[in-house]
This record gives C-alpha cells, structure tokens and sequence, in this order.
C-alpha cells in the first residue's frame, strides 16, 4: 500500500503501529514521520511519534510533539503527563515535571502534594538534591503533610545521611504511628547505622503491622547475623523464603545462617539459589533493530 503513489491515507500510521509493536522504533519513528508529513494534524501520529522518540531516548524531541498532544489514544497504554513528565526529568526541567505529574494525579500544580510527587518520581531517578528540595518545599506549604517525612527520610538514607535519615523516619512514626513501612524503614537506617538493638525493636514493630511483608522478616535475618544469632535469623529468613522464594537476598541471607550453624550443604545450595536469581535477573544486551 505505502508503494502506491500517493500514498493511500493512514498508511504510514499503520506501518509506524506494526514497527512499534515490534519494539523497532528507529523504524518506527520514520514511518510516524512520514505520517506526520502527509497529515501535520494527524493526532495519533503525533502523540506516538513522541512516546517512540521517548523509547529512543530522544526526550527533547518528545516534548513538543507530547506538549500537543490532547486525547491519548488506546493505542499507546501511556498516560501522557507521565511520559511528558519523564521526558522533562530527563531533559532537567523540573518545574514543569512537577506540573506535569500534578496534572496526572490531579493535583493543584503548585500545591504541597505536587511537590511531594514530583519529589518521589525524582527520588527514582536519584536526583537527589532536587528530591529534597520539593519534599521540603511540600512541607513548608502544608506542615502536616502525610509521608513527607518518610520521603525525606528515604532521599537521606539514599545519600547515606544516617542520622538525618532516623531524624525523618522518626519524626513520620509519631505523626503516622501505625504505618508499619516506617518501622521497617527506621530498621534499615538503625541497621546501616549499627545500632542493632533499635534495628530489632522497629523490625518487631514493623512486623506486627505488616506481617505478610517479606522486608522486615530479611532485614531481621541481617540483623540478627550481625548480632551471632543464626538460629533466630534462620527461622526468620525460612519465613521470608516461603512468603517468596524469588528473593536472591533471603537465600545469600540464609546461606550465611546456614554456614554458621554448620549445615554446609544447605549453606551451599541457598547460594546458588541466590547466584541463579541475581543472574536470571540481570539485564540482557539486545540487538539494536
């Protein structure tokens, strides 16, 4: 059909679908653009000659197209305030990140909780620095702000700050007593600070709030090997490896626990348990289309 001159309408378009699905998205992208140069108002072609410009890892190119971008298709599955707001992040641009996520989650664009949000989605691309200035400016424009705390807690622990990182969790728990993630994430800062004996009582607490949790039931399991106990975090890391077993941690974990109590060949069957997960789990290179 795209031999046929001219073109029949739409044609490119569909070839641009059929490349898509096909994760060839150099090709792709020529095809949209094709599509784009014989119908400039064809709205599906904009908005996915963007999200394929984003897989490419061309953000900047994707902005505009995305920026104009109104009804989202079904054809792309992608919110496109969240593929706009990466490509923002990606291209430094903050501010409008912000505003582009608020605006997927309704928010106010300038609220507390747009800068909460954006301070999370920043935190994932370990733009730390930044991270920290939103969540604290989210916490100057509403003091009592849910999770704020916990978040800043996260974006110190994530730069190491230990102490900072236990002030914040702390502070989360008095305002949020009974979210048992925050005892879990007190445990990791009071465990990589080698405070043990404050790393056991949150981890306990934590427990008892979330007990089909698998975090606190491995953290515990490290805690309990850095204090010579290998029974009690045998018993703790086997409850771990039943709630999931796909966790390469809990088995290097249980090995250590193994090993220590003298069960050798036990010892060596969870570390290769765990080499297998961990390399199973690592990313393959693919061939470039």
């Amino acid at each position: 059909m795209s031999a046929q001159q001219p073109a029949p309408a739409g044609v490119n378009r569909l070839r641009g679908l059929a490349l898509y699905s096909q994760n060839q998205f150099v090709e792709a992208d020529a095809a949209f653009a094709s599509a784009l140069k014989q119908d400039p108002h064809d709205e599906e072609s904009t908005q996915l000659r963007g999200l394929t410009l984003f897989r490419l890892g061309r953000p900047a190119e994707a902005i505009p197209l995305l920026e104009s971008a109104h009804d989202w298709t079904s054809q792309t599955r992608v919110d496109p305030s969240y593929v706009l707001a990466l490509c923002y992040l990606d291209t430094r641009n903050y501010d409008n990140a912000r505003r582009a996520f608020a605006i997927q989650y309704g928010f106010p664009p300038d609220s507390a909780p747009a800068y909460l949000l954006a301070a999370r989605m920043l935190l994932r691309r370990e733009y730390l620095p930044v991270a920290q200035q939103f969540a604290t400016k989210s916490l100057e424009l509403e003091p009592q702000l849910p999770l704020a705390h916990a978040l800043l807690g996260e974006i110190a622990l994530a730069g190491e700050h230990l102490d900072v990182a236990i002030g914040e969790f702390e502070q989360e728990r008095l305002r949020n007593p009974l979210n048992g993630s925050i005892y879990d994430r007190l445990g990791d800062a009071y465990t990589r600070a080698g405070d043990y004996t404050k790393a056991q009582q949150s981890l306990q607490r934590a427990l008892l709030l979330e007990p089909n949790s698998t975090g606190p039931y491995i953290l515990l399991g490290k805690v309990l090997l850095k204090q010579q106990d290998p029974a009690s975090a045998m018993m703790y890391l086997e409850r771990a490896e039943k709630m999931d077993p796909s966790n390469y941690m809990t088995h290097s974990l249980l090995g250590q626990a193994y090993r220590s109590l003298g069960r050798a060949e036990d010892a060596s069957r969870e570390n290769q348990i765990s080499q297998k997960i961990q390399a199973a789990s690592e990313p393959k290179l693919e061939t470039v289309h």
